[in-house]
């Protein structure tokens, strides 16, 4: 998906862009951001409310692509000192430090609900002056937070879990790559290099609760030459071992909220039969050897998604995250569904706040949990509202990045038209076997393919040709070649 913002220079730049402005209209993407609204924004980079508890002694550190600036995590990571296990600290941006609720901020926030990423530009939940400023855990910067506090076991395994409000401040920025080196290289510090500790034991808490993690190729726009184009990225294990510090705090917050009784988890329905059916001959076609005494989660982690094949079983995979959604309790009833099928656990979203608007409210929800104090007013008051908001805003943001990628991929191929490639068929459609979706592996693009006779063979190499890429109609096609 485009999650990095590119420089796209020339003729066949302009013209993406002006592709890109229009689907953005098109999607009623909301645009700058109206002048109360950013007037509050710099008052409240101005004057926060801040914490009395200072926690600035803490050297947590961040991890994110090297151009972003919206930094909601921080971490430190440490063993426990009577040698049990160890420690994690977790610093959450706290966004409610700066916006008054009823407020021209809070009401511009339930509006646009999520960030939307473009490759040319970011739209924001927040302004900047928040987003990428005052709110920020940028580097060597006190900024008011949500820390947790979350003592694991030697198995790692949440013991206690404990979020208040403090004053932090981040050492060091650091990106999946560098992190990712030091750690193979045996010259990260203890903090650093303990992340692959408590990440692999996270993952084999996740594999034992029957959990599974997706390791899906993501296609990356890429500025190449002065030019753009498209890659896939496969993540590095450090990115899966930053991934496992963030739901374990979701896990902590569903906790604390279903104690508490009032709270918003993430839940998906367990995947129906026939969606695992589906898959099962998926595998089968994709030459993927699955026995049928092995759980599909087992399968999953087994895969290497540098493996055209493997990637390709990856991608379908994603279906059976279809229909997650937000499940709201009050009053000490508990939730139905509970459960969010791919963590195998409750599970909340509170750790990204600068860029999801649900998660300023589990964080409000934990912080007075753990206080033993009654929600805030403000907080209940939006809650039953808020699944059908994130629902929207989600559609939304699946849209963009969607359409995005059919955008540059066909002013990638747009002077191709007529040549061949090599590609995997990765789907063909039940109720119409002539058509179907091709995996290329080189530019890194998945598009349509209509066979015009024979019925397309699901998970076989073939050559194809290109027949059409417009930019204008944001889609391509390829043809058997």
């Amino acid at each position: 998906m485009p999650r990095r913002h590119i420089h796209m220079t020339g003729a066949e730049g302009a013209a993406l862009r002006a592709a890109l402005r229009e689907l953005r209209t098109r999607l009623h993407v909301p645009a700058e951001f109206p002048a109360p609204v950013l007037a509050e924004a710099e008052r409240a980079a101005r004057e926060p409310r801040l914490p009395e508890l200072d926690a600035t002694g803490i050297p947590l550190f961040t991890i994110d692509p090297p151009d972003s600036r919206d930094l909601d995590q921080a971490m430190h990571l440490a063993k426990r000192p009577d040698g049990g296990g160890y420690r994690v600290h977790y610093a959450i941006a706290d966004v409610a430090a700066f916006v008054t609720p009823g407020g021209a901020l809070d009401a511009e926030a339930h509006r646009r609900v999520t960030s939307l990423y473009f490759p040319d530009v970011k739209v924001p939940l927040h302004p900047a002056p928040l987003s990428e400023g005052a709110a920020s855990l940028l580097p060597d910067q006190t900024r008011p937070a949500l820390l947790w506090r979350l003592d694991l076991d030697r198995e790692g395994r949440v013991e206690t879990a404990d979020v208040r409000r403090a004053l932090v401040r981040s050492r060091a920025k650091l990106d999946y790559e560098g992190v990712q080196k030091a750690i193979d290289a045996g010259t990260a510090e203890e903090p650093l290099a303990l992340l692959k500790d408590i990440g692999r034991l996270r993952e084999t808490l996740e594999r034992e609760r029957g959990g599974i993690s997706l390791n899906v190729p993501e296609q990356e726009v890429v500025e190449h030459e002065g030019s753009y184009g498209l890659v896939y990225r496969a993540p590095l294990p450090a990115d899966g071992w930053n991934a496992q510090i963030s739901l374990m705090t979701g896990m902590a917050a569903a906790d604390l909220m279903l104690a508490a009784g009032t709270g918003i988890l993430r839940t998906l329905p367990t995947a129906p039969d026939g969606a695992v059916g589906r898959l099962r001959r998926t595998a089968t076609a994709l030459r993927i050897d699955w026995p049928h005494h092995v759980p599909y989660a087992e399968l999953v982690r087994s895969l290497d998604p540098h493996v055209p094949a493997h990637a390709a079983f990856l991608q379908e995979c994603t279906a059976l995250l279809r229909g997650a959604g937000y499940t709201v309790f009050s009053g000490g009833h508990l939730p139905s569904p509970a459960l969010h099928a791919a963590v195998a656990a409750p599970y909340a979203h509170c750790t990204a706040p600068l860029r999801r608007l649900v998660d300023r409210y589990a964080g409000e929800l934990c912080v007075a949990a753990v206080a033993g104090a009654a929600p805030p007013e403000w907080a209940v008051a939006a809650l039953d509202a808020l699944p059908q908001r994130m629902a929207e805003g989600t559609r939304l943001a699946n849209s963009a990045e969607r359409e995005s990628v059919d955008l540059v991929e066909a002013a990638v191929l747009k002077d191709r038209v007529g040549e061949t490639f090599e590609a995997t068929v990765i789907d063909v459609l039940d109720h119409e076997p002539l058509v179907g979706t091709v995996h290329l592996e080189e530019p890194a693009v998945v598009g349509r393919v209509e066979s015009p006779s024979r019925p397309l063979p699901l998970g076989d190499r073939i050559r194809v040709r290109l027949t059409r890429a417009d930019p204008g109609l944001a889609k391509i096609l390829f043809a058997p070649a």
